[in-house]
This record gives structure tokens, sequence and C-alpha cells, in this order.
């Protein structure tokens, strides 16, 4: 039987398996079109600042909407169809304006798509984890298959699998079920305010430093994630490891994300969602200060499988705590602004790390244990602030 939740889990599935192969290919693909490492830059970065630009924007349309469905089909159907135009550009201006335009839609649609499948999951006393885990697979899928596609079939392969992955996307999406509860049927955002009537009543909630302080810690702690997967081939490859290696390594991450979310319902309902963003900060303080010291190819090994800690639980903890304190007038904006802070802390710690780089080496992954370190402080602010009791993930 196709419930809610096995249709939301198909779309997941789908959701990161375009991104699974770009991050694997793109550069190199751009790269034999001629586009200079410059222009390369730009091509990832443009898309990122028009997701900034307009995620908030999108956010409070999809809470307006008769339901939170609306603004992800419209988001994947747009960002299946304009891939297609990829087909027919091959300098660096063509490439840009397509690129960006199929990496928004879907940009700004994921805060959405978390914030609706957390008000689903909770009215139905369903897994958000183990809906969630299956985009990591998909991910991962493409990771690994795009390596040995482009073998057997060439570097030509790239962009009909790329469209062909989003088209697939853009079809799942039309199989959503609805995502807010029926005008009878109350949802169970325990503890939440009712919702206000508009400005900055509305928003009254979530600007309580209490609750600020914690999402703002988890952008420090994301973003120290966000440098690793940035830098960390360059610097293992500088430290003499092979690609064969390396490429397993960064697989290994994302298995153990994967696997942390599958078993995230075994244990989430008791540590309170801060205690787990605080725990991802603690771990992380520890994996990032250990990497830097140059360990051996094992100890990397058993620090990538810490992955499953330093981001999958930090971010479940977030989404949770969002689910627990807002209403579902708020809900996509409030998960928007979250995702808003994220790449903003990202675009700005990135820029920093590879300043530090071309001196210090793997010494600068030093920089993003200070970074959990700082974002921990913040978790840990807010819990003093307000104890936790009623914050336990549901």
């Amino acid at each position: 039987m196709l419930t809610p939740e096995r249709r939301t889990t198909t779309f997941y599935f789908t959701y990161f398996m375009g991104p699974g192969a770009a991050v694997m290919f793109l550069p190199i693909w751009l790269s034999e079109k001629g586009i200079s490492p410059e222009q390369i830059g730009i091509i990832n970065a443009l898309p990122v600042f028009a997701i900034l630009a307009l995620n908030l924007i999108v956010g409070r349309i999809a809470d307006r909407a008769k339901d939170w469905r609306q603004a992800i089909v419209i988001g994947a159907l747009i960002g299946g169809i304009v891939p297609i135009g990829l087909f027919w550009v091959n300098e660096f201006w063509g490439i840009l304006l397509f690129w960006t335009l199929a990496s928004v839609p879907t940009g700004v649609t994921g805060p959405v798509l978390d914030a609706a499948t957390m008000r689903l999951t909770r009215r139905n006393g369903s897994d958000f984890g183990a809906i969630r885990a299956w985009g990591t697979v998909g991910y991962m899928l493409f990771n690994g298959l795009t390596g040995y596609l482009v073998a057997w079939y060439g570097s030509a392969v790239f962009v009909p699998l790329f469209v062909g992955l989003t088209l697939l996307r853009a079809l799942a999406a039309l199989q959503l079920p609805p995502f807010r509860a029926p005008a009878e049927q109350p949802t169970l955002a325990a503890v939440a305010p009712a919702p206000a009537s508009g400005g900055l009543d509305r928003l009254r909630p979530i600007l309580q430093p209490w609750f600020l302080l914690p999402l703002i810690g988890f952008c420090f702690i994301y973003a120290a994630h966000y440098i690793f997967n940035s830098f960390a081939a360059l610097v293992w490859k500088a430290q003499g490891i092979g690609e064969e290696i390396i490429g397993p390594l960064i697989a290994l991450g994302s298995a153990s994300e994967a696997l942390m979310m599958f078993a995230w319902r075994r244990f989430g309902g008791r540590i309170s969602a801060r205690q787990l963003m605080l725990l991802a900060a603690v771990a992380g303080l520890l994996r990032w200060a250990a990497m830097a010291i140059e360990p051996s190819v094992p100890v990397l090994f058993a620090l990538q499988m810490s992955h499953g800690v330093t981001f999958a639980l930090g971010y479940l903890g977030c989404v949770h705590f969002i689910a627990n304190w807002t209403s579902e007038d708020i809900a996509a904006e409030t998960q928007s602004l979250f995702t808003v802070g994220q790449q903003l802390m990202s675009v700005i710690t990135v820029i920093g790390f590879g300043v530090l780089i071309p001196f210090y080496g793997a010494q600068s992954f030093f920089a993003s244990a200070a970074l959990a370190l700082v974002g921990g402080a913040f978790v840990w602010l807010s819990i003093r602030m307000k104890p936790p009791k009623d914050d336990l993930p549901r």
C-alpha cells in the first residue's frame, strides 16, 4: 500500500540523485567544455546566492498555500524541465544560466519538504529519520554509479544522466501526498504557540534568544562539514592519499549519515533536540581536531564513521527542535530561515578556509574544530536559558 510516508520516501530517494551525479562529474564536464576554474567557481556559487535570496520568500509562500505540496511539486517540475536546455549550451554564459535555473527551484523547496515531512510524520507517528535517510541513499548511489557510467560511455553521458534524474524527481513529485492535516484533525506540534495574526507577531515565537541560539550554533557546526566537503579530497591528496582511498573515505561518511537516520527512531526520543545538537558539536570538535593532525588512513576511516554523529544527529535535532516550537503557519518559513543561515555561514567559512589551506594544510581543520566549539557554546547557552524539558523529539 502506498502510504503517504512511502510516497514521500520515494520522492526523497530521487531528490538528491541529480546532485549526487553533479558532485561527482560536473567540474570535469565543465573543464572539458573549456570552462576555466574561475568560471567553474562562479557556476557553483551563483545558485547558492540565488537560493539565499529566495529561500525565505518561497518558505513564506509555501506556508500560506493550502498545502506545502504545491510549492514542492512546482519546484520539482521546474527543476526537471529547465535542465533540458543543457543539451544546447556549450559556453560559459549559457551553462551558467541553465545550471542556475535548474538548481534554484529544488534548492529553495528543500526546507519546505523537510518541514512538511516533519509535520506529516508527527501527525501519523511515523519516522522522519528513516524517510530522510533515503535521500542520502539516492545521493550515495549516484556518487558511485556516475563514475562507472562515465567510464563505460564517456563524458557525453553526464548531461543525459543529469536531465534524466531531474525528470525522474519531477515525476516522483506528482505522487506526493497532501502534507497538512485535514481541518478537523489537529496536529501534534506540541507546545507550539497559537498562530499569530501576521507581521512580526507571526514570527515572534522564533525571535527569542533561546530559540535562535541553537539554530545559529548548528549553522557553525554545519559550516565545518561544508568546509570538509569542499577541501577534504584536496588535503588528503596533498598528504599522499590516493584517489582509490579518498573515494571510499568520502562515501563512508554518507553511509554513516544514512545509518544514523535509519536507526534514529530506536533512541531519538530519549534525549532532547538541543542535547543532540550539543552532542554533535562535541563530537565535531574531536573529529576535526583529530583530522588536523594528519592521522593515518585507518584513523581517517574511523573519523569518517563519526559523520553520523557530527552531522546526522545535529541535523535531526534541529528539524525536531523547529517542529517542537513552531506552529504550522510558520513551519516552512522557519526551516527556510535556518537553511539561509547554514548557507551564509558556509560561504563565509569556505572562503576563509581557502585562505588558510596554502599556509597550514591539514592543520586548517583546527578552524573547523573551532567552529564546532562556538556552535556548541551557543547551544549550551540556549539550554541554560530554557531547560529542554519540553524539547524531546517526537
